[in-house]
């Protein structure tokens, strides 16, 4: 992908004395207080606020925060807390204004945070005067929320569009190179593993994907739908009937490139969903009317993970079994140790990959964590989101 680095920028000396807008994600999870529980966005988030400041430049830096109504202020949209967590983390004092899209006051070496950019009118719907106003009050456009990426709004799209230069902050550009990596030119053999309750939310994923992957491996909901369609026997276990010629779409588009699904040969069965239900491996042909399956068994966890060891390229979204339980984690921790000890590079993302990645302590060893959830997943889709889009357009014009 061609797109204006931030960090280019900089190096190049094109930063000093400039006006900087910095579209971040900063939009942490709080309780019911308003007090921030996990912080993680906003550490993220302070590489690129930094590079701006060491730069030389006035840096104004707006994110969302909730899912405030338009035109309507209210004091739990506040990016206070933000403001607060920012200012402490970069040891200096972060002003917060409310109010800024008509003007900003910010000299270079100055950052401050602009309020709740959602709460704008116009903001979602991507109106192009107030993209335009928000073009005006910068000389360099940063966008570095790649969890908005996704999405044509006013201060993501809008002003992209129409600010002098538009760019990708370090966050963004890490994803859409690692993207690339992962997708547009991947070293083979490329194994997908998509897994989660349903077939129905990860169809579209799955049908882009059979037309790109040399394995596609699926978990969870959607690998006893596969089974099903496959003749198996699942018994009580969770399953989209009225999708079974779908799944067996993806199967026949799979085998005429001569990749696979490779269908569970052993599973994990409980009778009743909980952590302490005892749990029973058994072949697959063999699960019982009663029968839960919510794990994969040890023999498809070994041969699946073999295939990952001798992978070019994995994409991973989503656990293979109910990881929460510990009688129910064996599949996912295997996965997750493969993908670590592989010398293929891997690229993670969606809620619950995050969540088994931290819970087998592998970060490290995973090649890129993707941060955004929705993002991450229309990538899978094969659509370009708007954000990639607006900045490879103004690097080409």
């Amino acid at each position: 992908m061609n797109f204006i680095r931030f960090s280019d920028l900089c190096s190049q000396g094109l930063v000093k004395g400039r006006r900087v807008f910095i579209r971040a994600d900063l939009n942490v999870p709080q309780d019911d207080a308003g007090r921030i529980t996990e912080d993680t966005r906003i550490r993220a988030s302070i590489p690129c606020i930094q590079m701006a400041l060491s730069a030389g430049a006035a840096v104004m830096v707006t994110s969302h925060l909730g899912r405030p109504t338009e035109g309507q202020f209210k004091p739990e949209d506040s990016l206070a807390p933000v403001a607060l967590r920012l200012g402490e983390l970069m040891a200096r004092e972060v002003p917060l204004l409310s109010g800024w899209v008509d003007g900003v006051e910010v000299s270079p070496g100055q950052l401050v945070l602009l309020e709740n950019c959602r709460v704008n009118k116009g903001e979602k719907k991507n109106d192009e005067t107030l993209a335009r106003k928000m073009a005006a009050l910068c000389d360099i456009f940063v966008h570095d929320a790649f969890g908005t990426a996704h999405r044509a709004e006013a201060s993501t799209y809008g002003i992209a569009q129409f600010a002098k230069t538009a760019c990708a902050g370090p966050l963004l550009a890490a994803e859409m190179d690692a993207i690339s990596k992962a997708l547009a030119n991947p070293k083979r053999p490329l194994v997908a593993i998509v897994a989660g309750s349903k077939v129905s939310t990860k169809l579209t994923i799955l049908q882009a994907l059979a037309g790109k992957v040399d394995q596609l491996i699926v978990g969870g909901g959607i690998a006893n739908t596969f089974m099903l369609a496959n003749g198996l026997p699942i018994g009580k276990s969770l399953a989209e009937r009225e999708l079974l010629g779908e799944a067996r779409a993806v199967m026949a588009a799979m085998k005429a490139r001569g990749a696979e699904v490779p269908i569970p040969t052993d599973v994990v069965t409980a009778k009743t969903f909980s952590a302490d239900a005892p749990a029973t491996v058994k072949p697959a042909t063999e699960v019982a009317d009663d029968d839960l399956i919510l794990d994969i068994g040890p023999q498809t966890a070994k041969k699946l993970a073999n295939q990952l060891m001798a992978a070019g390229t994995i994409v991973w979204n989503g656990p293979v079994g109910v990881f929460e339980f510990a009688a129910f984690e064996g599949g996912t921790k295997t996965i997750a140790q493969a993908i670590a000890a592989s010398p293929a590079f891997s690229i993670a993302g969606g809620g619950d990959t995050l969540a088994a990645i931290a819970k087998y302590g592998i970060e490290k060893d995973v090649g890129y964590i993707s941060t955004g959830g929705g993002a991450f997943l229309e990538v899978l889709e094969g659509k370009t989101l708007p954000a990639f889009e607006v900045l490879q357009k103004r690097a080409a014009g």
